[in-house]
């Protein structure tokens, strides 16, 4: 079964208040196995728009990446995070 990836691009407006998303989303990572391949650091910029902050985090399958995201865990933080940052986020279906 193929992995799936949250790719995640992300500029933080509250750095503070950011933190409650990553408190908030912890139960739904744990509950749908993600696991963090890239979160932050340096990066560097190639083509179009790059924004601060860059995510990848790897999950079982691509249906579980899905319904992490549309798990009512999850949506009590992307609340929070929508408050606080813009971002683009896909899933994608890997190896």
């Amino acid at each position: 079964m193929a992995k799936g990836y949250w790719i995640a691009r992300v500029d933080i407006r509250d750095g503070e208040r950011y933190k409650d998303y990553v408190a908030a989303a912890k139960p739904a990572f744990e509950k749908y196995g993600a696991k963090f391949l890239a979160r932050g650091g340096e990066f560097t910029e190639l083509e179009g728009k790059a924004r601060a902050r860059n995510v990848v985090i790897e999950f079982p399958s691509h249906q579980a990446a899905v319904n992490c995201y549309n798990s009512p865990e999850y949506q009590i933080a992307a609340r929070i995070r929508q408050e606080v940052a813009d971002a683009e986020m896909v899933v994608v279906e890997g190896a």
